[in-house]
């Protein structure tokens, strides 16, 4: 590692953000959101004495853009950057579609470096609909969605940030707009392609250490009850903490509860 980045073995260059000393969290930001999404919640938790970790994944913010992305390389980098930070007794917190990729590495690389999972509006365990998943969301409405976001980012980005985090600062709302046009179009395609694919349910309910789920009960990217009811439905050893009129993007619209219910985790 040659901070602030990890080099991965195939050659791309993760960056990392890594504040402070004492118990660590690391945070992982949803689609189209890089290491940056953290800051508010980071620097309390630095004030009161946790050392915080989050990295931009391939192809935002500063890492490099290989132009390919899957939840099995998602996984495979974040044990990367685990590794060449020598973590230990670690609470992983991920955003959105990143509870998949936190949940693929503990299908892949094992659970002995993390003591606790938190999902934070988390996408899944199965969003798409077919045969065995009735209530999921149509092929066709997904195949809507990615044409839009490949051609019109820009306006569905206009359509989509209010719902994300109401009633904020508009200048916020501009930040967060360019932080997720500046992410590799390639990338951003494939990620949500990926959310809406995957199928997690025997994964999240093989997982073999504690899951906490924090979930506005106004979430428009993931509704409630095709997400975190379910996700605790599943999960052997799931908590849910519903946050009541919270939306998508709860880590600044309820920060700091949400930042108490991170220090109770830890």
């Amino acid at each position: 590692m040659t901070a602030p980045f990890v080099t991965t073995v195939g050659g791309h260059q993760l960056f990392v953000r890594d504040w402070g000393t004492g118990p660590t969290m690391l945070f992982l930001a949803g689609a189209g959101m890089d290491s940056r999404l953290w800051g508010g919640a980071m620097a309390a938790l630095n004030a009161q004495g946790i050392r915080t970790i989050a990295c931009d994944r391939r192809g935002h913010g500063r890492s490099s853009d290989p132009g390919q992305l899957d939840y099995d390389m998602l996984a495979d980098d974040l044990a990367a950057i685990i590794a060449a930070l020598d973590l230990h007794d670690l609470v992983l917190a991920a955003h959105s579609g990143a509870g998949g990729e936190a949940i693929r590495y503990v299908t892949r690389h094992g659970s002995d470096r993390i003591r606790h999972l938190v999902l934070v509006g988390a996408t899944g365990p199965c969003p798409l609909q077919g045969p065995n998943n009735p209530e999921g969301v149509p092929p066709a409405a997904v195949e809507q969605l990615m044409a839009e976001l490949a051609g019109n980012l820009a306006g569905w980005i206009d359509r989509n940030a209010a719902p994300f985090a109401p009633d904020v600062s508009p200048r916020l709302v501009d930040w967060l707009g360019g932080m997720m046009l500046d992410v590799s179009r390639r990338i951003l395609l494939d990620f949500q392609r990926a959310i809406f694919t995957a199928d997690f349910r025997a994964e999240a309910a093989a997982l073999p250490l504690p899951v906490t789920i924090l979930h506005g009960d106004r979430d428009a990217s993931a509704p409630i009850d095709q997400s975190a009811h379910r996700y605790a439905a599943i999960v052997p050893d799931a908590r849910l903490i519903v946050y009541e009129g919270a939306p998508h993007g709860l880590m600044f619209t309820h920060c700091d509860r949400f930042c108490r219910d991170l220090m109770a985790v830890l």
